[in-house]
């Protein structure tokens, strides 16, 4: 018996759309936040240390790629201290150009962090069907007799 939070052998169209809907975000948030602090609105003419921040984000693209659910657990997590400092400075930034990436910014966090709640929950009813799926037919196999060619009633 497969683990149940590995990914499906055949994946679900929710499960590839969310997992790719993670991966794009996050790739854009990334690419917007070297983008904003080297060329587009640094802090310093020049571009700034601040590109730096993009580092932590770059940790968890491995994890996506792997369909590794603690990956978009803690991802789901972290991505709201770049949703806090997007926030802070679309307020709080002079310039038009840097509060507008500071939206978009924050506009990434909350894409991401829907893609990737929206892939464990699919992950964990896919995984949960299955389970079901499993037992049924052990107990079928145990009480000697074919299991039920009819899969469960949908609960919703």
């Amino acid at each position: 018996m497969t683990h149940p939070f590995a990914p499906p052998s055949s994946p679900l169209p929710a499960i590839a759309r969310s997992r790719a809907l993670a991966v794009g975000s996050l790739l854009a948030l990334i690419a917007l936040c070297l983008a904003w602090e080297l060329w587009l609105a640094p802090l310093r003419p020049g571009g700034s240390w601040l590109a730096l921040k993009v580092l932590p984000l770059t940790i968890p693209l491995a994890g996506l790629l792997k369909h590794r659910m603690y990956t978009y657990r803690w991802l789901s997590l972290m991505v709201w201290l770049y949703a806090a400092e997007g926030a802070v400075r679309m307020t709080s930034d002079t310039s038009s150009l840097s509060a507008w990436l500071a939206g978009l910014e924050l506009l990434l966090c909350i894409v991401l962090f829907v893609a990737c709640t929206w892939h464990i929950r699919t992950r964990l009813r896919a995984a949960g069907k299955e389970a079901i799926a499993a037992d049924a037919a052990q107990r079928a196999a145990e009480a000697g007799y074919a299991a039920d060619p009819v899969p469960p009633a949908k609960t919703r």
